[in-house]
């Protein structure tokens, strides 16, 4: 069976739903459909995060991370209004443990300034206190409008929206082949359908590097036009474990409490995250994930680990990061090691109030000379839009990042 559509977006989370969404709010008219091939919509990086909702205060000032973020927030926040989601503005505390990390906290509050972030200031330890009686610093920079959401709730709405704007949503069939069909591409997926489209844009997050080689040799009537786009880049998988503060715990963190990152790491450090059903999250940490959608420590697919240490650009990283990810790996197995860095900043936390939780894989694009990718990529080529990188903060910038792949579909189709 054959289909025809003007656009089919690849990918059923928060951005690939956004972007429909926003293509039928400018184009009512256009025949969309949404493929994934899971069950359920956010199966994967937008219904494994934390929930927040961030502010926009971490990111180079001018890139399109910093751009989208804050926007995409107020356009998130807009939206859950409108659908009666729940949003709670807890703030956030980003805390320094010691002196030698002034200089950087001094940076990230001059980026929230820039990126006009709305009452960020820095604080001394005595008002860190007012906000997190429990938590110890030598200094910290408050982020009031970091808020916290159910971004699964999110997704669940804007397919809702996305179906009742006349778009199919098209799940658990798997994108199996790309290929040329005169002024348009033909999709072909697991069931046997093919979808023949006149615009195609993958938002496949995990899977993004894998369906832009699909595409590679499919552009009508060009060769192979984004094989260079395709190979440039890989999606090197991290995984994430959280621990969950018990019951009894949870009053000693009342909102977001997270260390200073490493301005070398596209990772923000083991943080407190109060969740927006009243749990708290202890974490992430970030090791080499062995399956691309493997949320257990021993979830393998060697298809997955081979392309991993098969790509030049994860050699060149792992050579140059390996003590880090020793330090990573030791935390994930050691929960003594996880709660001495959390006790850097809430002392009292003990051992028993950590419960082993649940867990994340951030699909990270590392460049072929080892480097990660820090900003958003969205990248064309002709008949397709790529998003190649879309890690945090995608969740909160997603309708923005949608709005800008909306725009530039339907100048495309008007082409």
């Amino acid at each position: 069976m054959r289909t025809d559509c003007d656009v089919v977006v690849v990918g059923a989370g928060l951005v690939g739903l956004a972007t429909a969404y926003r293509l039928l709010q400018l184009r009512p008219d256009l025949a969309l459909t949404v493929v994934d091939k899971e069950n359920t919509v956010a199966a994967h990086q937008s219904g494994h995060n934390s929930g927040v909702l961030h502010a926009g205060i971490y990111y180079q000032p001018g890139s399109l991370k910093a751009r989208l973020c804050v926007a995409g927030k107020a356009q998130v926040e807009q939206y859950a209004a409108e659908r009666g989601i729940p949003v709670e503005h807890c703030g956030k505390l980003i805390v320094a443990a010691s002196e030698t990390e002034l200089p950087r906290l001094h940076t990230l509050y001059e980026r929230g300034v820039a990126n006009g972030v709305v009452g960020v200031r820095e604080i001394g330890p005595e008002e860190l206190r007012d906000y997190e009686p429990h938590a110890i610093g030598v200094r910290a920079v408050h982020v009031p409008p970091t808020g916290i959401i159910d971004f699964a709730a999110v997704a669940r709405s804007l397919a809702e929206d996305v179906a009742a704007a006349g778009g199919r949503l098209c799940l658990g069939q798997r994108l199996v082949g790309v290929g040329p069909g005169g002024d348009a591409r033909v999709l072909e997926l697991a069931s046997g359908e093919r979808l023949s489209t006149r615009l195609m844009v993958s938002c496949a997050g995990l899977q993004a590097d894998r369906v832009a080689a699909l595409t590679a040799s499919a552009s009508p009537g060009s060769g192979n036009p984004d094989g260079k786009t395709a190979a440039r880049a890989a999606i090197v998988p991290f995984r994430g474990d959280y621990y969950t503060l018990t019951r009894s715990a949870r009053h000693l963190v009342r909102g977001l409490i997270y260390p200073v990152p490493d301005p070398a790491l596209p990772f923000l450090g083991v943080h407190l995250t109060k969740r927006h059903d009243g749990a708290v999250w202890a974490g992430p940490n970030a090791v080499l994930a062995l399956a691309r959608e493997g949320y257990r420590r021993r979830d393998v697919t060697p298809a997955d680990l081979l392309d991993t240490v098969r790509f030049s650009g994860f050699r060149r990283l792992a050579r140059r990061y390996w003590r880090v990810g020793a330090q990573e790996m030791w935390r994930d197995v050691v929960k003594g090691a996880f709660l001495r860095d959390l006790q850097r900043y809430v002392p009292q936390l003990r051992r028993q109030d950590l419960v082993f939780g649940p867990s994340g894989v951030r699909a990270q694009a590392v460049d072929g000379d080892g480097s990660l990718v820090d900003d958003f990529r969205l990248v064309e080529a002709p008949g397709v839009l790529h998003v190649l990188n879309a890690p945090s903060p995608a969740a909160t910038a997603s309708l923005a990042i949608g709005g800008v792949l909306a725009e530039r579909a339907v100048a495309t189709l008007a082409d």
